[in-house]
């Protein structure tokens, strides 16, 4: 598969990843709710959004890149479903998550065939 054939899904699924790095950095307190209860108070909070910020932008970054996605593919579908575990209460806001982790296993499935 080429790498233009997937373009538009990398530009989705990066979207989806830069975004909530980008607005955490001005509402903080609307993204720590997602955070699991036991990982909370381990660290300043600040620390904790910027850390998981900066593994989202790189996650987005590559995949947008199109260059060996399959880790940050793999990566990416991880979290996303972990986001969704973790969340269940709030399903009815992160049932796009399922979608989306299902976009990402489908770019790791490509690219690991192409390989």
């Amino acid at each position: 598969m080429k790498p233009n054939s997937t373009l538009l899904l990398r530009i989705g699924i990066a979207i989806a990843f830069l975004y909530p790095p980008i607005d955490s950095f001005f509402n903080p307190n609307a993204w720590l709710g997602f955070f699991p209860p036991f990982l909370l108070g381990h660290l300043p909070d600040a620390v904790m959004l910027g850390a998981w910020g900066i593994v989202e932008v790189i996650i987005a970054l590559w995949i947008l890149s199109g260059k060996r996605i399959f880790l940050p593919s793999v990566a990416a579908t991880l979290s996303l479903i972990l986001i969704v575990f973790f969340n269940i209460p709030l399903i009815e806001i992160v049932f796009r998550d399922v979608a989306l982790a299902c976009v990402t296993a489908t770019l790791a499935w490509w690219s690991f065939k192409k390989a």
